[in-house]
């Protein structure tokens, strides 16, 4: 096995780029092999211009380009993510904020319970009566946070 690491030349590296891009297209990797790849090429391209390089220095670079050239890629996609058509898509209760609904139980000590849409939420705010207008501020867990609605606008 160690003459093997030892005949390495850059074409393999090369190679290994190709077909580590070819495979994160194939399968859809999220670029994650296609990193993989770049890290290969610029072993290769190095190897290139220092065929001497011994395999553990190769194996060293590549694996320090791999990880450099994701966690660069991994900030930059949080800096720079694409936005969402949907944000609240898997936050159900954050649906709600703004939203407007009546009473029908009263709000005690702080908390009651509303029925939006098809389910009950619990809620908290001021103690109100029934029947009274609400509007969702905040989300707090599975508790949405309410104030009484003025109507005079």
């Amino acid at each position: 096995m160690n003459t093997l690491f030892q005949t390495l030349v850059y074409w393999h590296w090369l190679a290994l780029a190709v077909l580590l891009g070819i495979v994160d297209v194939a399968f859809g990797a999220n670029f994650f092999l296609l990193w993989c790849g770049l890290s290969a090429a610029l072993v290769g391209g190095i190897l290139f211009l220092i065929p001497s390089m011994s395999w553990e220095f190769q194996f060293l670079i590549f694996g320090v380009g791999v990880f450099t050239s994701i966690f660069v890629w991994h900030k930059y996609l949080k800096t720079h993510g694409t936005p969402s058509d949907k944000p609240n898509l898997n936050r159900r209760a954050e649906q709600y904020i703004g939203r407007e609904f009546t009473l029908e139980e009263p709000i005690v000590n702080g908390r009651g319970k509303v029925k939006v849409d098809d389910s009950t939420w619990r809620i908290e705010g001021e103690d109100l009566p029934i029947h009274t207008k609400i509007r969702v501020q905040d989300v707090d867990g599975v508790v949405l946070k309410v104030e009484k609605v003025n109507n005079s606008k």
